[in-house]
């Protein structure tokens, strides 16, 4: 009988000491009171605290979420959008996050609701729309103030959605549509006109292009005419001057030049003019002609001789 009592009150002795065991993760810290009063903090690793006297209370550093409850909000244009948000937070001081604020996740949605308001209330609908980022930053440097208190740093604060009252959305979805045809017409209607602007460009360019090319033409067409009467003028002349040499080298007698003359007045004669101009020394060739006849007048008695 007193074996067996021995051995209950060993078993006793056994689940107390275990009871009295206690074992922090690496992401908590432990809060150690004793008899009420708070006595250390301990960090991880396996810990001893006496049974019924001493209490043990565990807090996750790790970063948390918190899931705003969708909320009615009026903007300043006097707008009720429905604002969803979440928020992230890590506990940076333990003691103060048990000991400062009795439920901090609480009073970080009320907290966060509260001034989700304020924010909202500062800027119009078309504005709470397209600026998520400075509500997001605005609202979380607002809460990490108001928690710091707690122990409580909040990481980040994210605006999920905003959603305006169906008639608002209708009718900001036919202004959309609106402005995107109006931007469509003004999109074509300045295509057409750039269309119109660069086809009279290449109509002004195909013009002077032609006008120059004309005009080069025209210019080598003269240079080569030029070149043309020059070497035709030189050939006449340097013509000339071959015949005139001929001739005076030649002495020729009043006879051949008279021959000549008449052989280059029937010439004149035979052409298709109206008009035939004579020399003014006609009345010396007609008196070289006479010469020659009575020359051959001579020639004709003497052969009959």
């Amino acid at each position: 009988m007193l074996y067996f009592l021995f051995l209950i009150l060993i078993f006793f002795l056994f689940l107390v000491a275990a009871s009295g065991i206690r074992i922090v993760r690496p992401y908590e810290r432990g809060l150690v009171e004793r008899l009420g009063k708070f006595r250390k903090e301990v960090k991880a690793g396996i810990h001893f605290i006496i049974p019924f006297f001493d209490r043990m209370i565990k807090v996750d550093l790790r970063e948390h979420v918190i899931d705003v409850p969708p909320q009615e909000v009026i903007t300043k244009d006097n707008v009720v959008v429905t604002v969803d948000a979440v928020i992230y937070y890590e506990i940076t001081d333990a003691y103060k996050a048990v000991y400062n604020v009795s439920n901090f996740e609480f009073a970080t949605i009320k907290l966060a609701q509260t001034n989700l308001r304020n924010v909202i209330g500062e800027l119009e609908l078309d504005q709470t729309l397209t600026s998520r980022e400075k509500i997001n930053t605005k609202l979380r440097t607002v809460l990490d103030e108001a928690t710091d208190k707690w122990g409580i740093r909040i990481t980040r604060v994210e605006i999920k959605k905003i959603d305006p009252p169906k008639d608002i959305m209708e009718a900001m979805s036919k202004q959309m549509k609106a402005e995107r045809t109006k931007r469509a017409a003004i999109l074509e209607a300045e295509g057409i006109r750039q269309s119109e602007i660069l086809k009279a460009e290449g109509q002004k360019q195909a013009a002077i292009l032609k006008a120059e090319g004309e005009a080069e033409a025209i210019k080598k067409v003269a240079e080569a005419n030029k070149h043309k009467l020059i070497a035709e003028a030189q050939g006449q002349g340097e013509a000339i001057m071959l015949v005139f040499k001929s001739i005076h080298e030649g002495n020729p007698t009043n006879d051949v030049i008279a021959v000549r003359y008449l052989e280059t007045l029937k010439e004149m004669a035979n052409g298709n003019a109206t008009k035939i101009f004579l020399p003014m020394e006609l009345s010396g060739i007609l008196g070289s002609i006479g010469a020659i006849s009575e020359m051959f007048k001579s020639g004709g008695e003497k052969d009959n001789a």
